[in-house]
């Protein structure tokens, strides 16, 4: 993957004027009050069109989306169990090679594999990275919650350091999450795809032309965007706040916005004047119980990856944050 050069993409949406009115992800469904998911589903299923295959792992999303005898989506879907969202969205694509190569499919079909963090960074693992490894033409989208948010609030891989979760209680021996989130995007880009991103429901213009890319370069191996997910219920967070919260991920560099795309890694949204984390850590109940010098312990790390993704991207390194 590394060394060659992104060949020439031109978007077809310069802006949300262009996005189709038509909807794909329709109201009806039962997501928590705040939940930006929807939205993003929203965005996804108009990028993906009606020519597209949705294979959508247990979760919030799904039990959400799916109410006997309802249904949000519009597209064809399919639930599949916690472990096998990539096995199966493997078999779906391979099933409709064979479809085609016999005639019986006369257009392209495309797949579009979706699962949340405890579905995708830990359980889902083994088949995510068999989808990789074998090459299979799908977009696989990571809706990121942070925990196991459907089954009652359980830290994930996905979990960030401090955080409070209900199997990382807050106490005298406890101070919540002791590790650090998983580099779910290391070990995906160690797969060598031809493109992976990083994206967030407050930017959604450069979210919508993320899933646009990743749809493209489907024709030549599997791709993957990761989305940052602000849970009210979990994080703990007034419901009117969800779109404020993500923005300041973004703000702060706790969720940097990037691509690869056939090895070239590009910042897509630069922050020249960072917030301090404490902004965002201060809006979120499940961080109540941090002291000074937690945030500064988790500025300091923060500071550290965004130094390390500013370099991998040939950026400037950002100076301090704001005061």
């Amino acid at each position: 993957m590394m060394g060659s050069q992104p060949e020439r993409f031109k978007s077809k949406f310069r802006g949300i004027l262009d996005i189709p009115r038509e909807e794909r992800f329709v109201s009806g469904h039962r997501l928590c009050a705040g939940c930006p998911v929807g939205t993003v589903m929203r965005m996804l299923t108009k990028v993906a069109g009606k020519d597209s295959i949705i294979v959508n792992g247990t979760g919030c999303l799904e039990v959400s989306s799916t109410p006997y005898p309802y249904t949000s989506w519009m597209n064809p879907w399919i639930h599949v169990a916690f472990e096998n969202t990539g096995a199966v969205a493997s078999g779906v694509e391979a099933a409709l090679k064979v479809l085609k190569a016999k005639g019986v499919l006369g257009k392209d079909v495309k797949v579009v594999a979706v699962a949340g963090d405890g579905g995708t960074f830990d359980i889902g693992l083994q088949s995510l990275s068999g989808m990789l490894e074998r090459g299979h033409k799908v977009m696989y989208v990571l809706y990121d919650n942070e925990a196991y948010m459907n089954t009652g609030i359980q830290r994930s891989g996905a979990t960030p350091w401090g955080a409070w979760t209900t199997t990382t209680p807050v106490g005298k021996k406890w101070k919540g999450e002791w590790r650090w989130k998983k580099d779910i995007m290391g070990i995906v880009l160690a797969h060598r795809v031809p493109y992976a991103a990083t994206a967030s429901p407050s930017h959604p213009m450069d979210m919508i032309r993320k899933f646009e890319k990743a749809l493209y370069y489907t024709r030549e191996g599997p791709t993957f965007v990761h989305v940052l997910i602000p849970c009210t219920t979990g994080w703990r967070f007034d419901p009117a706040l969800s779109i404020k919260v993500a923005r300041l991920a973004v703000e702060t560099g706790i969720w940097v916005l990037y691509e690869v795309e056939k090895g070239k890694f590009r910042v897509t949204h630069k922050v020249r004047k960072r917030k301090p984390v404490r902004e965002y850590l201060k809006l979120q109940g499940r961080f109540r119980h941090l002291t000074d010098d937690d945030i500064e312990y988790i500025q300091k790390i923060v500071d550290e990856e965004v130094d390390r993704i500013n370099k991998m991207a040939g950026e400037e390194v950002i100076g301090p944050v704001e005061a």
